[in-house]
């Protein structure tokens, strides 16, 4: 297999003007237009990185926060994250500019995941992205997980499904008063791929398909409202199969299910090519779900009209619009938090949960401007400013293997050993080999209960040598370990471990901590020299690590 790639990775700018041509009758750029602009941008740059032609594979769920009037300037940057064996990460963000007043928004930021395709049956090996700042670094190592969300979506959809199923009939007839029945939104549209839709080896762009699809699904959506509906996001796009230059592509839109102020809309693509139109063989290449708004012309939302399914399918489809509006709103929630009390622990959420909790302590490690307060032998203790808000870092160097230090410290019920603050650990629930939930309990403080965490603990082995071990750390809430009045339940916001291998027999392990109120007070008094807490338990971490280690 074949190596190829820049070594600087993908890095590509588009900028366009909206003119009327790419506009809707409001003099908005239409999400249609959008997407052919982001897929074309994207995938220049993932060619870029490979060196040979890509075609897409998938979009992520894509939001769209603002509009672009005509007259105003597009810009879309985008950047390959992670490059895997014959596939890549894209992360493509747009901006809206407005020319008169120079004022900036965002308008999407949105992944994409590209497949290099070179000419003829060979395959390709992609190089690796070189990291060049703090930024590459944190996308890099996100890209990992985002791709977990990808991989394991259909299975939160199936289990979403399945718990629908239990709650009732759900083929059952449907009745509701003043219901539009589904089949009055139907649309089906063809579209004949011709070179301008193809690139140059004749593969018709996904950006061409997903603007095809963005037109029949809003025709769909139309009949509902009677109004003219507003794209709003689009769920995640994947590309079953390929079509090329002469395909015939038949479109079948209808509306799955309204809640109140939006509307999803399903869309099924199938491709023929002259032999296989004459026979009615179809190839299913793509499905989507397009989720619509809809404004009356003082911007206000308007309500839509319940719908009611007529078949079984239909009702299939109903339900599935309901488990993916609650994916849809768990992602949201997860991304666009900075912070919150803990997250409840749910089906639709638990990927973006984990995402969330890796996440926070990648971000909190590679911030700039850690000082450094004090030391003592094998141990630094580093804080961090950031407004109001203050975060910790304790530096330990251990002899021992970084795997094994890895081992000791993501399994929490070895905690109450090393950490005095730990006073029973159990574990809820063994999600799966890398996530588990613990209920701890810590001792009292002076004049205080003491305080009880559900706790989601998250453990991640690095991909390459470079990479760190990570153990995340953040509170989470379980309906079934609701708060006792013996304790005081607590929050944590963002720790963990970050364990980097020095030498095959030591290694340097990094402890986070967003500061809570429940550990302002052990800061406090060792930052004030009346403790040394801190630095007591590092030791004691040290000690616990270095011994059970030996045994091995």
């Amino acid at each position: 297999m074949e190596r190829r790639g820049a070594a600087a990775g993908g890095d590509v700018c588009m900028c366009q003007t909206v003119f009327p041509a790419h506009a809707n009758h409001r003099g908005e750029l239409s999400a249609g237009q959008l997407l052919k602009w982001m897929d074309a941008a994207a995938c220049l740059a993932a060619e870029k990185h490979a060196g040979v032609s890509c075609v897409t594979a998938s979009m992520d769920d894509i939001q769209f926060e603002e509009a672009a009037r005509v007259g105003q300037i597009i810009t879309i940057k985008a950047k390959v994250n992670r490059a895997f064996k014959t596939s890549m990460e894209v992360g493509i963000k747009v901006t809206v500019q407005d020319v008169l007043t120079n004022a900036e928004k965002i308008v999407s930021v949105a992944y994409a995941t590209y497949v290099a395709k070179p000419v003829g049956a060979g395959k390709i090996e992609l190089e690796p992205v070189k990291l060049l700042s703090i930024d590459d670094h944190l996308e890099h190592t996100l890209a990992i997980e985002r791709r977990r969300i990808r991989l394991g979506y259909e299975q939160v959809f199936q289990n979403l499904m399945q718990e629908s199923n239990k709650e009732g009939d759900y083929y059952s007839t449907f009745e509701e008063e003043d219901a539009v029945s589904t089949d009055l939104t139907h649309v089906q549209s063809i579209e004949l791929v011709q070179p301008p839709h193809a690139n140059h080896h004749g593969n018709t762009f996904g950006g061409q398909i997903m603007a095809w699809m963005e037109t029949v699904a809003s025709i769909s959506a139309s009949r509902l409202c009677h109004s003219y509906p507003v794209l709003k996001s689009v769920n995640m796009f994947k590309f079953w199969g390929p079509s090329v230059v002469g395909d015939r592509l038949v479109f079948n839109a209808i509306v799955n299910n309204t809640f109140r102020n939006s509307v999803e809309v399903g869309v099924r693509v199938e491709a023929y090519n002259c032999e296989e139109w004459i026979k009615d063989q179809a190839r299913h290449i793509n499905s989507a779900f397009l989720i619509f708004n809809s404004v009356n012309d003082k911007g206000e939302l308007l309500t839509f009209p319940r719908i009611k399914p007529t078949t079984k399918d239909g009702m299939r489809r109903y339900h599935g619009a309901i488990a993916r509006r609650k994916i849809r709103l768990a992602r949201k929630c997860m991304l666009s938090a900075k912070e919150k009390p803990s997250d409840p622990w749910e089906t639709s959420n638990q990927a973006y949960v984990t995402y969330s909790n890796i996440a926070a302590l990648t971000h909190l490690a590679a911030k700039p401007a850690w000082e450094i307060t004090g030391t003592l032998d094998d141990i630094k203790i580093w804080t961090h400013e950031e407004g109001d808000v203050l975060s910790l870092k304790v530096e330990m160097q251990v002899k021992i293997p970084s795997h094994l230090a890895f081992s000791l410290l993501s399994d929490f019920t070895f905690r109450q050993q090393w950490d005095k603050h730990f006073l029973t650990c159990e574990v809820l629930q063994a999600v799966n080999e890398d996530e588990k939930i613990y209920y701890v309990t810590s001792p009292p403080m002076t004049g205080h209960k003491p305080r009880d965490f559900v706790i989601l603990v998250s453990q991640r082995q690095p991909c390459k040598p470079s990479e760190p071990y990570a153990v995340a750390v953040k509170s989470v809430t379980l309906t079934s370990m609701p708060p006792s009045p013996e304790y005081c339940r607590s929050e944590i916001l963002c720790a963990g471990f970050q364990i980097y291998s020095d030498s095959n027999s030591s290694c340097t392990v990094c402890y986070f901590n967003q500061v809570t109120s429940g550990v302002m007070p052990y800061l406090a008094a060792n930052l004030t020299g009346s403790s040394k807490s801190i630095e007591d338990t590092a030791l004691e971490c040290i000690k616990f690590l270095e011994l059970k280690g030996s045994k091995y």
